[in-house]
C-alpha cells in the first residue's frame, strides 16, 4: 500500500479543527437570514427537479452535497480494496458493527429518548410537514404511516408528529458510517493511516447497497413515509455520483501529473471544498428552521442527547470488541472510531431529499454535525490514554 501523506489523512486543518464554531456561526447566520430574506431559501429550495410533479431534488443543495462528497470519494484509492482480506479481523468488525449494530441502537435509543422520555418536552402534538413520498399520490386527509395528507402553499404535504421526523433524521444518520472525518479521526489516534483508507472505501461500496435498504426498513418500522424510488435516487445521486466522479478524475489525475501532485497539490486545494460546501448547506437549513429554534431552543439539546450517547456507545462497543479479537492498537482505534463517527454530509443530503429543506429530520442530521467534532475529539484523547490496553503493534 502506498504511504498516505499527512495532507490525505492530515492533521486538522481550520475549518475541520473549528468546525463546531463554523456549524454555530451558520445557525445563527441562516437564522437571521430568514428573518431578514425569509423568501431566500423557500425559492432555493424549489429549484428542484421535479418528477411526475413532485419536488424530488433540489438543484442547489444537489450541487453544495455533490462538492460535501466528492473530495471525500476521490481520496479512495480502490486497488487496495482488494488487498483488505489480509486486514480480516478490523475490517470484519467494521462492517459488523456498522451493519448489524450501529442502525438498531440508533433507533432503539433515538425513540426511547425523542418518542417517549423528551415527547412532552418536545411537544406531544407539535407536528412537522415532510414531503409526499416520490411517486405517491394520496387525496388530502388520507392516512399514509404515521402521516396525515393535507394541502400546504398549493402542494400536498405528509403531517407528521414532530418527535417523528427527528426520529427519522437520527435513523439516517444511524445508518452512515463515517467515511470522512474518520480519517482525520484516526489520524490524531495514531491508528493504520491505510488500514484506516480501506476500511472506507469498502463502507463506500457497502452503503450503496444498504443504505436505501436498511433506511427504507427503519423508517417503515417507525411509521414514518418510506419513499423508496428517492432512497435509490438519493444513493445514486448522493453517493454512487461523486464515487465515479472520484475514481475516474483520481485515475485520470494521476496517470497526467502523477501520484506526489495529486497528494501534495490537488488533495490539498480540495481540502476546504466539502467544509465550505456543508457550511453553505447549513445556512440554507436554518434560514428555513429559525422559526423552530427560537420558538424552542432546547430542541437541539434534546436531538443531541441521544446521538451523544449512540457515538460514545458504538466507540465502546467497537472498541472492545477490538480487544476480545486481540487487535493491536494502531487496527482497533480507527476500527471503533469508523463506527463511532457518522456521514453526515449523506445524512443531511438525504434527509433534504426525502422529506424536504425544512424537515424535523433535517434537522436532527445537522444537530449530528453540531456534536461529531468535540465528541470524537474527547475518543481521540481516550483512545491515546487507552493505547496499553492493546497487545504492542506488529
Amino acid at each position: 500500500m502506498s504511504k498516505i501523506s499527512r495532507l490525505e489523512t492530515g492533521s486538522m486543518n481550520v475549518f475541520e479543527q473549528y468546525l463546531t464554531l463554523w456549524v454555530g456561526l451558520c445557525i445563527v447566520g441562516g437564522i437571521l437570514l430568514g428573518k431578514i430574506a425569509p423568501g431566500v431559501a423557500r425559492y432555493l429550495d424549489g429549484l428542484s427537479l421535479i418528477i411526475n410533479g413532485a419536488p424530488v431534488v433540489s438543484i442547489p443543495i444537489a450541487v453544495c452535497l455533490f462538492f460535501m462528497m466528492y473530495p471525500i470519494m476521490v481520496k479512495i484509492d480502490f486497488a487496495e480494496v482488494i488487498k483488505a482480506g489480509k486486514s480480516g479481523k478490523p475490517v470484519g468488525l467494521t462492517l459488523f458493527i456498522n451493519w448489524a449494530i450501529k442502525p438498531f441502537t440508533m433507533y432503539a435509543i433515538a425513540l426511547f429518548f425523542l418518542g417517549v422520555l423528551f415527547r412532552g418536552l418536545i411537544g406531544a402534538e407539535a407536528t412537522d410537514l415532510v414531503k409526499m413520498p416520490f411517486g405517491l399520490d394520496l387525496p388530502v386527509g388520507a392516512q399514509h404511516g404515521a402521516g396525515t395528507v393535507v394541502l400546504a402553499d398549493g402542494a400536498k404535504m405528509l403531517e407528521i408528529p414532530l418527535w417523528r421526523s427527528y426520529l427519522a433524521g437520527c435513523i439516517l444518520l444511524g445508518i452512515a458510517p463515517c467515511t470522512a472525518m474518520v480519517l482525520v479521526w484516526g489520524y490524531l489516534a495514531r491508528g493504520n493511516d491505510g488500514l484506516t483508507l480501506v476500511m472506507v472505501a469498502i463502507n463506500s461500496l457497502t452503503m450503496l447497497v444498504l443504505y436505501g435498504v436498511l433506511g427504507g426498513f427503519l423508517l417503515g418500522v417507525g411509521k414514518l413515509p418510506v419513499p423508496w424510488q428517492a432512497l435509490l435516487l438519493s444513493i445514486a445521486v448522493y453517493v454512487a455520483l461523486p464515487l465515479v466522479a472520484g475514481y475516474l478524475s483520481r485515475n485520470w489525475i494521476i496517470k497526467a501529473r502523477g501520484i506526489e501532485w495529486f497528494q501534495q497539490k490537488f488533495l490539498h486545494f480540495l481540502t476546504p471544498v466539502t467544509i465550505i460546501a456543508l457550511l453553505a448547506t447549513l445556512i440554507l437549513l436554518f434560514s428555513f428552521k429559525g422559526d423552530v429554534i427560537i420558538a424552542n431552543p432546547l430542541t437541539i439539546v434534546w436531538i443531541a442527547i441521544p446521538l451523544f450517547i449512540q457515538t460514545n456507545l458504538i466507540f465502546w462497543l467497537g472498541y472492545g470488541l477490538a480487544k476480545l479479537l486481540k487487535l493491536n492498537y494502531r487496527d482497533a482505534a480507527p476500527a471503533a472510531m469508523i463506527g463511532a463517527s457518522n456521514h453526515f454530509e449523506v445524512a443531511i443530503a438525504t434527509s433534504v431529499m426525502l422529506f424536504g429543506l425544512s424537515s424535523g429530520a433535517s434537522l436532527a442530521t445537522v444537530v449530528g454535525v453540531l456534536i461529531e467534532v468535540p465528541v470524537m475529539l474527547m475518543l481521540v484523547r481516550i483512545s491515546l490514554k487507552t493505547q496499553h490496553w492493546f497487545a504492542s503493534n506488529s
